[in-house]
Parts: structure tokens; sequence; C-alpha cells
């Protein structure tokens, strides 16, 4: 036998503890396959939303690429940790410390060669499936089958240097101490697990404050909150397995009602054990889970942005014109034009807004010019839109800040303009949105019809909105006018426009891009938080064996070792899922701030779908891990 061969009948010995490292490896080869298929393929290149599209596959490339760096690296370093009493006998034979760092190199490499083929194999078989799900999210006619040579280049290369980096770095990580405690590695008996009242006490108050910051944040203070949030969060979850939990079995101990009834104090006190074991595992499991529920319930909750579109804006075409050149009267009988071409039956209204110029004002992000609104303009675009007014015609020198976004938050200001030296104060804004934000500059004001009447400006802005439904009817719809579905202020050209269907279809494209990058890196992210309980499980199976072995010798029932175990498991897989659950939904409780509808129904679904998956890999390796469990107490 060959050294080689005597390496891959190593692996092959192995398969039990190496399969969810080699299958997650293998899938993580799988997806990076897919997304340089997609980079690659030539029927996704046009368009702005498909060019994003693929910029967002080329940055999941480097993110997946930087995770499966670490999650192969972590999985062989804890793969040598269990393997000290084989490295003893075969030392004991007369392996030198270089051949022994050359079996590892070369067991690295043949599983890493082995997943990088299945991986590609399966990305093939199932790639027409992913163009299919990609077309019908980018609205794209068709996306044909096919095969790139680069993206097979570009995955060969990426993960081949990736497995030789790590065989050639873990090989020369391999500890050959004495041959004795080598031997003795696996039998040693385990310390008792040392906790800190301190660090517990800290880990509980980190998280209470993170869980406290989340769930009060608001659009303005969210960007401010949202990295210290997550730095404790990360902290406070550390300290949390590390410290709190042990700390919590071990007042569960000194419960004798709770300790002492039938099986607990095996499975109580074993838990004592693994959770301290086992905190960097756990903890990274969380936080890997908590990205995964995260991104993807994120994104799957920007749907509901399609029923908030239509509250910011009000007119399904909005034009505005900055002069009276005859070019206008061109654009508006072009856009009735292509209305009735579509039949489309619609209504027009004309209103004319006023510019004045912003002398002084304690709102320190003030624009330079505001535009001004009378308040029967105001209403009656709403009530043409579908809307119901609430509120009451202003008088006097009463003023309402022009809302311009669904989710907006409001602060009151006062504004003091250099014409007719007026100065107002807005302390009350506008229930509903009759300017979108890219037509105006960003702000202005709702003024009573008497006062609209005796402001001169310095100059004013004649908008027309044409209201039609549904929304998505003006779809595509004018591009020579408005490329993209906007002209907005900025761009100084003679008027600004938007068409709502034009927008709405791009932003749910840009979405639903998004989304689907990010459920197949969720599910590498939970495919791997999975793998890392799977190894860390069976890398335990021998001391597990032993353990149970001694207890039934003195009575242990075949169904009290399943309840025992079942129990371990339970706990094992389901609580850094549950801590991962509620670090979630602190996340989605701030991320509410950005929306004015309940996102709670779509982040639901997200949230349990992850769970059933998580339950029926629970169920599968219970099942297997008892069956072998039971053949070594034979």
């Amino acid at each position: 036998m060959t050294f080689p061969q005597f390496a891959f009948k190593n692996v092959l010995r192995n398969k039990r503890t190496y399969a969810a490292y080699f299958l997650s490896s293998a899938f993580s080869v799988m997806i990076f396959f897919v997304y340089a298929l997609f980079i690659f393929h030539p029927g996704i290149k046009k368009g702005i939303t498909q060019s994003l599209a693929i910029q967002l596959m080329i940055t999941a490339e480097f993110v997946m690429y930087f995770f499966a760096f670490f999650f192969v690296l972590y999985s062989v370093s804890t793969f040598l940790k269990t393997r000290k009493r084989e490295f003893g006998i075969l030392m004991m034979h007369g392996m030198t410390k270089t051949q022994l760092n050359t079996m590892v190199f070369l067991e690295n490499m043949i599983i890493g060669s082995g997943a990088i083929l299945i991986g590609i194999g399966a990305g093939i078989l199932t790639a027409k499936l992913f163009f299919m799900i990609a077309a019908h999210l980018l609205d794209i006619h068709s996306l044909p089958f096919y095969m790139s040579w680069k993206a097979i280049a570009l995955t060969v290369a990426a993960f081949l240097g990736l497995f030789l980096v790590i065989s050639i770095f873990t090989a020369f990580l391999v500890r050959t101490n004495s041959l004795l405690s080598l031997f003795q590695s696996g039998q040693k008996p385990k310390k008792e697990p040392k906790v800190s009242v301190l660090l517990s006490l800290l880990s509980a108050v980190l998280l209470l404050a993170s869980y406290y910051l989340a769930g009060t944040a608001t659009l303005n203070s969210l960007l401010i909150r949202m990295l210290p949030v997550i730095a404790m969060t990360i902290v406070g979850t550390y300290f949390f397995f590390s410290q709190l939990s042990v700390f919590i079995m071990r007042a569960l101990q000194k419960n004798r009602f709770l300790f002492w009834k039938k099986t607990n104090i095996i499975t109580i006190s074993s838990l004592a054990y693994r959770l301290k074991d086992n905190a960097r595992m756990f903890f990274m499991v969380c936080i890997v889970s908590t990205v995964a529920f995260c991104a993807v319930g994120s994104l799957s909750s920007m749907k509901i942005l399609s029923k908030q579109f239509n509250e910011d804006y009000a007119a399904e075409i909005s034009y505005i014109a900055r002069d009276q050149q005859p070019l206008h009267h061109d654009n508006l009988n072009e856009i009735k034009d292509e209305l009735k071409k579509k039949q489309l039956k619609y209504s027009t209204y004309r209103t004319t807004l006023k510019i004045l110029d912003v002398k002084t004002s304690n709102d320190r992000f003030s624009p330079k010019t505001m535009p001004v609104m009378s308040f029967s303009a105001y209403r009656t675009i709403i009530q043409k839109a579908g809307g119901k007014i609430t509120e009451q015609p202003l008088t006097g020198i009463q003023v309402l800040k022009m809302k311009t976004s669904s989710t907006e938050t409001f602060s009151p200001h006062m504004y003091m303009f250099k014409q007719g030296k007026l100065s107002v104060n807005a302390d009350v804004s506008t229930e509903h949105v009759a300017m979108p934000r890219e037509l105006i500059d960003s702000e202005g004001i709702v003024v009573s019809d008497e006062l609209f009447k005796n402001i001169r400006p310095a100059s004013t802005l004649e908008f027309t909105g044409f209201f039609t439904s549904p929304m998505e009817a003006t779809n595509g719809m004018l591009d020579e006018l408005a490329k993209d579905g906007i002209v907005r202020y900025y761009e100084k050209t003679p008027y600004m426009m938007a068409v709502s269907g034009t927008l709405a279809d791009q932003m749910m494209k840009l979405y639903s891009a998004l989304l689907f990058v990010a459920l197949l890196i969720g599910a590498v992210f939970f495919v791997a938080a999975g793998s890392f309980l799977y190894f860390r499980l069976y890398a335990d199976l021998d001391y597990d064996t032993r353990l149970y072995l001694t207890i039934k010798k003195v009575g242990l029932t075949d169904k009290e070792l399943s309840r025992i175990v079942t129990r371990q498991l339970a706990l094992l897989f389901f609580v850094p899922i549950a801590v991962a659950f509620v670090h979630s939904a602190f996340a989605f409780s701030a991320l509410q701030s950005f929306f004015t509808l309940s996102i709670a129904g779509q982040v639901s679904i997200v949230l349990a779908g992850f769970l059933v998956a998580q339950v029926l890999y629970f169920l599968f390796i219970r099942q297997r891990y008892l069956r072998n469990l039971r053949k070594s107490l034979i």
C-alpha cells in the first residue's frame, strides 16, 4: 500500500465523522459555482437591474469564499484534536513527524478535491433550475442553460487554493507530545467546568441592553445604534455560552428536587460539561444562524414595500415643469397619448408650487430653497390618489411640513424666508405624501390658501399629476422622457418626472435579486451551522460510548438512554438556534422602523421555515446517533 493510498483509506474509515464537513464544503462549492455561472452568463449582462444582480453575485462570491476559509479551517482543526489517539498509535509504529504532516496534508486535499468535484457536478445538474428561478426574479424572458469554462476554472482555482493553503497550515498544527499524552487524550477525566459570576452577569447585562436599544430604535437612531448593538450582542452571546449557560446548569444542579429526579442527574451533569467544552462552537452556530435569519428575513420583508410604494407616489405619473418652454406642452401631450394607447382611464390635476429662498432656519439640514403648496392643492392630490384627508383646512399662517416619504420622521422647525420676510413654524407634518422626494428639493411646506395667494415667490414650478389604476399598468411607459422611470430634481433638466409603475417594478426586481443572493448565502450559512453541530457531536461519540456503557452496567435501560440522548441533543441543537431567533426578533423589531406597514408576517414565515428545517435535521441526526451509540454499547 502506497502512502497516498493509506491516506485515502484513512478518509474512508472516518467517513462518518467527515460526512457533514465534506457535504457542507461541497455545498459551498456548488453555490460558489452557480454564482460564477451567473456572473459569466451572457443573458443577464443587460439593464441596470441585471448588472446590479451581477455585482451582488460578485460580492456574494467574496462573502462565500471568506466564510468557507474559516469554516474549513475550524472544521479541520477540530478533527485533528479528536484524532490524537490515532496519531499516537501511528507514531508508536514508527511514523515520523514529517510523515504524519504529509498524511494530514494528503487527507485534507483528498477531501477538498472530492468536495470540489461533487460541488461542481451538483452545480451543473442544478444550474438550469437556478437559471429559471433567477429569470423569474429578474423578469428576464428566459435564461438558457449555459456552461462556462471560466466559471469552472474560477471555482477549481479558488477552492483548490483554499484547501491547499489550509492543508499546509493545519499539517504543521499537529502537536505530537509524548505518546502517553496522545493515548490518554480521549480518556482523561474532564475537569469540573468553572464559571465566573461576574462574566455571567456581564453577559446578561450586554444582551438585555442590546435588546432594549434594538427594540426602542427609531429611523433616526437606528444607524447610530447599529454598530454598538451588534458589538454588544456578539460579546454577550459569547459569554452567554461560555459562562451564563454553565452558571444556569450549576444552579439547576443545586436544585435537589429537579436534579435528582429520574435521569436528570445524567442529563444536567453532562450538559454542564458539553456547554463549556462546546462554547465556541455554539457561539459560532448562533452568530452564523442569526446572520442567515436576518439576511433572508430582511430581504423577504422588503416585499411589503410594494404596498408602501403607493403611499410615496400619489400620482401614477408626475410631471413638474421648471419654466414655460413649449417643450412641456409637447411632453404632456405625449403622456396623454401613451395613456390612451394603453387604454388606461385617467384624470389629471395641475397646480403651481411656489419656490422661496430660505434665509434662516433652526434645521441644520435645511435646503437653500423650499417649495410651497396650498392646502387645497394638497387635499385634491391626495383625494385623486384615493386617500382620505382627515386634516382640517389651514387658516392664517398655519403651516404643515410636507412629507416626502412614508418612512420620514418629523421634527418641528422654524423657517424664515427672504421673500416678504415671511417666518413660519412647521410644528406638524402632513399625513400623506403629495410630492415624492425625488421631484422636489427633499423638503417643502403646505400653507393655507390665503397665505399661498399672498406669497411672492422667487420662482415657480408647474406640477401636473396623472392618476390612473393600477399603478403597475404604467410600467415601461415614457422611457424616452424619463429613462428608468425618473428624472430627478438635482439633474437640472427643464422638467422633473416620475413614472411610479416603472420605479416600483425596478425596486421589486432589485429586492428579488437581493433575496435570491441572500437565500443562497443563508442556505450555506445554515448548512454550515448544522455541520458544526454534527461533527462536534460525532467527535464526542467515543466519550459518550464509554459514559453510557458505564451507566448501563448499573441498570440504564434502552428507553432511558433514548430519553437522555434526545434531551441532550435537543438542547444542543435548539439552544443556539433559539438564541439566534431572539437576536433576529429584536433585529427585525429595529428594522420595522423603516416601514409604515407591519413586516411581522413575512419575518414569521422565514423563521418558521428555518425552524422546520432544523427540526427535520435534528430528527435525522438523532436517529443516526442513537443507532451508532447502540451499536457501540452491544
